[in-house]
């Protein structure tokens, strides 16, 4: 793989998904994209980008795009927006809500963010009786959501975060993979989307989920999609970012007591500022 190549390779992930690839990584670009050099016939990565650069073939250049942005993930990742998902702010917007709490997790990679909302939604005390809860995950790549959607998982990937109580209670052995129950795989819709699109078909939403995703974006496309965040979130919704991640150069959010938690400012206060 040329200079070129690997320029050329940064500039349409960055284009299409937002996300930055460092060209001198070539390790992780020659591991993600060897099996599709392999499955496309290429002989090798420099000729999988040469055929890219042609710009002709889309689809190959939207599965490339997937493999570059696809991330790491487990259950219940740094387990503190879980907590506080479960035992604060499902209770707080169930006290003042006549309609269904909508939450998205917006970049559910291989589905255990997802997962994670799921049994916290479950789990969670304080709730109304009759308190509605809608659960979205979305992913840009086709396998990710694939995966997730299956919620079929290897003994490695389910012991990742999950404690074994839970483990046991949600996901049911099969041969040397774990399961989601079906009770808890009818809690979450999956769907397709790539954050740079327009996002306001999703409707408002009372809690988003996108963590440790924003940081690999180029600057621009992270204030795009956080200001469309901000849109779509109601008043007093809540943004559960990375702990490394930021929103308040954003106007309209504000942080709270955990790093990555964020709140959408009153109308009334951002008009006032």
């Amino acid at each position: 793989m040329t200079p070129e190549d690997a320029e050329a390779l940064r500039i349409l992930v960055q284009a299409r998904s937002g996300v930055m690839v460092n060209p001198a990584n070539t390790y992780q670009i020659e591991t993600r994209l060897g099996p599709i050099a392999r499955r496309e016939g290429a002989g090798g990565i420099g000729e999988l980008i040469g055929v890219i650069r042609t710009g002709r073939d889309e689809r190959l250049m939207w599965a490339v795009t997937e493999a570059m942005v696809c991330t790491e993930t487990w259950f219940f990742r740094d387990v503190e927006p879980f907590d506080r998902l479960k035992h604060e702010v499902l209770p707080t917007l169930s006290a003042s809500r006549d309609r269904p709490i909508r939450l998205w997790s917006a970049s559910c990679a291989t589905g255990q963010e997802a997962w994670s909302m799921a049994m916290c939604v479950t789990e969670a005390h304080g709730l109304r009786s009759d308190a509605r809860i809608e659960l979205f995950a979305s992913d840009l790549s086709e396998a990710g959501l694939q995966k997730a959607q299956s919620g079929l998982y290897t003994q490695f990937e389910a012991q990742r975060g999950l404690p074994i109580r839970m483990l046991l209670r949600y996901f049911e052995k099969q041969d040397e993979m774990w399961q989601v129950r079906p009770e808890l795989s009818r809690a979450v819709r999956w769907r397709r989307i790539n954050l740079l699109s327009d996002l306001t078909p999703l409707g408002e939403m009372d809690v988003i989920f996108c963590r440790n995703t924003l940081a690999q974006f180029d600057k621009n496309s992270r204030r795009r999609v956080l200001e469309q965040f901000r849109a779509m979130l109601a008043e007093d919704g809540y943004l559960f970012l990375g702990a490394a991640e930021r929103a308040d150069d954003i106007e309209g959010f504000f942080p709270t007591s955990l790093n990555g938690l964020y709140r959408r400012r009153p109308a009334q206060q951002v008009q006032a500022a």
